[in-house]
């Protein structure tokens, strides 16, 4: 059944494809080796560039055990990297069981999934440590200001700020790394941040990567004179020291930089003015179960329906093979014939 509000869910045209060692691979010749599982679509922040301040959750969340047998079923067909995410993933009791349960299972080459969280960080300064304990391997943390009153204004939480810090350190300090730290920057609000954000990077030991507006807020007010582009950020961070690039992985979304020194390293993820969609590989399942081939997917798969209706794992793993056929060639941001997602950013997963 299509979501209120939402593209209805095709079928694929194709349902049984071989599933040989050769993995998930979509019609432009990716291989999808990534999955984001969105685990809630609730946040206990209201951040300015994402929620209206006004809704909590939409869709329903899964029980963990549910989320457990899609990531065996991505497993199996050659994903290698699953990121919990959300809304904000560590308001989800039994996460640290969770991770736990996700760390037992073997992909099919036979080794452990890389297991990474996506979060706001201000519950996990007491939660770094059991989930590092529980399999955790890495983190990344929201945090789009290092000035206490900004970070305040843009969370819409009253010492956030504090909270997210102290997360950043235990995330250190419990061996989550590369701690890393996503800044979404905004022209004329944020965009001061730049340098102070290097710095940080420099002092704290961390990984900053800042990341173009994309429009996915709930407000619908992205405007390409919001965007910071990269070129904006590399000038901005040469003034204070230069920067040098470094090697990535194709399918990284960030490039990469260090200072001159080789103390800090920082990044630019820059969807809008040079996007990286010829070497994606990643794929979303949302809170409510649904598979999204790219964040700007104006369909959904629903898979969770599928598995409750009594498919077979060989049903499932056929049909899933073929809906990651079908993963878009691109995004079309800021191009006329622009659809928005039919989902904003916190229902959809980071």
């Amino acid at each position: 059944m299509a979501l209120t509000g939402h593209t209805a869910d095709p079928e694929p045209s194709v349902l049984s494809i071989s599933r040989a060692s050769v993995g998930l691979r979509d019609k432009f010749g990716r291989n999808i080796t990534d999955l984001r599982i969105s685990i809630t679509d609730r946040c206990n922040y209201k951040c300015v560039y994402c929620r209206t301040g006004n809704l909590g959750a939409q869709f329903p969340e899964l029980s963990f055990e549910e989320y457990l047998h899609m990531a065996r079923l991505f497993a199996g067909l050659g994903i290698m990297k699953v990121r919990i995410t959300g809304g904000e993933p560590l308001l989800r009791r039994g996460v640290v069981d969770f991770v736990r349960e996700l760390s037992k299972i073997t992909t099919i080459v036979g080794g452990r999934l890389e297991i990474a969280a996506t979060t706001n960080g201000h519950l996990l300064a007491d939660l770094a440590q059991p989930l590092k304990d529980a399999g955790l391997l890495r983190v990344t943390v929201s945090m789009d200001a290092v000035d206490e009153a900004k970070f305040a204004r843009i969370t819409r939480v009253p010492n956030s700020y504090r909270a997210v810090l102290a997360g950043v350190r235990a995330a250190k300090a419990a061996g989550l790394d590369p701690v890393k730290i996503n800044c979404v920057l905004l022209r004329g609000f944020n965009d001061d941040q730049i340098v102070p954000l290097g710095k940080f990077a420099r002092d704290e030991g961390v990984v900053v990567r800042f990341i173009e507006f994309m429009p996915l807020e709930e407000d619908r007010v992205w405007s390409p004179d919001i965007v910071v582009t990269l070129e904006e950020v590399l000038a901005a961070l040469n003034q204070f020291r230069p920067i040098i690039e470094i090697n990535r992985a194709l399918s990284e979304t960030a490039r990469r930089f260090v200072f001159d020194d080789g103390i800090g390293e920082v990044g630019v993820i820059a969807p809008v003015s040079h996007p990286f969609c010829g070497h994606c590989s990643r794929i979303r399942v949302t809170s409510d179960g649904k598979i999204r081939t790219c964040l700007f997917s104006v369909f959904e798969h629903d898979l969770i329906g599928r598995m409750r209706r009594g498919a077979s794992d060989e049903e499932l793993a056929d049909w899933i093979t073929a809906v990651v056929v079908t993963k878009e060639e691109r995004h079309h941001i800021g191009e006329p014939d622009f659809v928005p997602a039919s989902r904003s950013m916190v229902h959809i997963g980071g």
